[in-house]
């Protein structure tokens, strides 16, 4: 269970300055804990404090930063059916998801681990003309400085974990902002950084009311910006964020490409998972499938069958698949685009009913083009079945969207994976497996609306870090 209160932590320090923030069950809508809240004034001490400890951060060994990730991992171990039931409660997540990314954020901080040891440079020949005979140069990374963290609802642990576990493999103080829905995840992972013997301001976690919000955004002092959330939010902040880089993982409408020779048992399988997982609440949730026209009716059948057959109900039940939206109006938003879609013409096949935050697993098809449920991020348990003759109309099919972060493609066909990849423009395409399928070393992100840079430990830690090069004359 949740303790009663939870701390922000300030300048590595569990402050419990009040009560302010109620954290809701998602499933019961009962208040569960409740937490310290950040005014602008405490932001800016924190960003003042993280300013304060780039000089210890950057000289702090990389066995020391190792040693801090260790540790970290050691604790996650210890407390990890603690951390998923706080999962559970705090984003109804369905308890085997919320296993599955406490198992991530210990992967995710093992990677940092590693690679804090291996951030190296280059020797570089510069005798490329008789002008730089005697010249030789050589680079090496050192970290940018202090970087600012906004992380989502979603994935409350790991997607923390991916600004906070690589910015102290590269040396960087960080001020983290997490969702006001879901802040527990990242509250925790606070507390056990407050274990080590990190250099004081190198971290601070701040859930926060919107007036001091924007210094996440605004505040120069901070040399990294990186969010991850929608797009509208993201790209203005983008747009303000001012001379500093920023590192955007924003949403999609995922598809999956189901070819002729694909085995259906497996596909179904899979695609299952990638459609319904944590209720649809991921950016990379497959929305949209393609079908071939010689397996759409036998693949329709299988599919509809497997949806009904999904349990949903409380998240802290193991059987349960499909939990609550994180919100009654995000359900509420979601349902009206299906009703959008019905009114147009298109046909529900299973689902389509709702009650309060909990919405069934849906399937659609013959839906039009420009329907909401075609164009935008759906962010929950509905998806779209199309049908297609040939593999270069589904790829087209695909590339038909503003987003482009991950595609699936079901095909036993070598040359045809290869053109979906020379083809596609997403982020990453997925061969014989869902969009959904990540792990925590790949370099991750998406391209047009889905964002700009990449996750991935060992890319992320590329973003934290500025290549200083050094030229050395030998006289002749």
């Amino acid at each position: 269970m949740l303790q009663t209160q939870y701390p922000y932590y300030l300048a590595n320090k569990a402050v419990q300055a009040n009560n302010d923030l109620d954290v809701t069950d998602k499933y019961t809508g009962e208040v569960a804990t409740q937490v310290a809240m950040a005014d602008a004034a405490t932001i800016d001490q924190a960003i003042a404090a993280a300013v304060d400890a780039t000089e210890a951060m950057a000289k702090f060994p990389p066995y020391e930063r190792q040693n801090v990730l260790n540790h970290c991992v050691k604790r996650f171990e210890e407390r990890f059916e603690e951390m998923a039931m706080a999962l559970c409660i705090e984003a109804g997540k369905p308890i085997k998801d919320a296993r599955g990314e406490v198992s991530r954020l210990i992967d995710t901080f093992k990677i940092a681990a590693e690679e804090a040891v291996r951030i190296g440079g280059e020797v570089l020949n510069l005798e490329i003309a008789p002008r730089a005979k005697g010249y030789q140069g050589m680079y090496k990374r050192v970290p940018i400085g202090p970087c600012s963290f906004i992380s989502p609802f979603n994935f409350p642990l790991n997607l923390a974990a991916h600004k906070v576990a690589p910015a102290i493999a590269a040396g960087c103080p960080f001020v983290l902002k997490p969702a006001s829905r879901t802040p527990i995840g990242a509250l925790m992972i606070g507390e056990i950084l407050a274990e080590t013997n990190l250099p004081i301001g190198a971290f601070s976690i701040l859930p926060c009311h919107r007036d001091g919000a924007d210094l996440f955004t605004v505040d120069d002092r901070f040399k990294l910006l990186s969010f991850t959330g929608s797009p509208d939010v993201g790209w203005d902040l983008k747009a303000r964020a001012g001379k500093k880089p920023v590192v955007l993982e924003l949403g999609g409408n995922a598809a999956c490409i189901v070819d002729h020779d694909t085995d259906l048992d497996d596909a179904v399988e899979r695609i299952i998972f990638g459609s319904f997982y944590q209720s649809g609440q991921s950016c990379i949730g497959v929305q949209r499938i393609m079908i071939h026209s010689s397996l759409y009716d036998e693949f329709k059948q299988r599919f509809v069958k497997a949806t009904k057959a999904l349990v949903m109900g409380d998240p802290k039940d193991e059987t349960t698949f499909i939990g609550p939206m994180i919100s009654e109006s995000e359900a509420r938003r979601l349902d009206s685009w299906v009703q959008e879609a019905s009114a147009q013409g298109a046909t529900i096949l299973c689902g389509g009913q709702r009650d309060g935050a909990m919405l069934e697993a849906t399937v659609l098809e013959n839906v039009p083009s420009d329907c909401n449920i075609n164009t935008k991020e759906a962010f929950g348990p509905v998806v779209v079945l199309s049908v297609f003759d040939e593999f270069d109309q589904a790829l087209a099919a695909v590339n038909d969207s503003d987003f482009g972060l991950q595609a699936g493609i079901f095909t036993r066909d070598i040359y045809k994976a290869y053109k979906a990849w020379d083809t596609l423009d997403v982020g990453g395409v997925v061969i014989g497996d869902v969009p959904s399928w990540r792990v925590d070393n790949m370099p991750y992100g998406g391209v047009k609306d889905s964002g700009v840079g990449r996750e991935g430990i060992r890319y992320a830690i590329e973003d934290m870090t500025e290549i200083r090069l050094m030229v050395l004359r030998t006289p002749q």
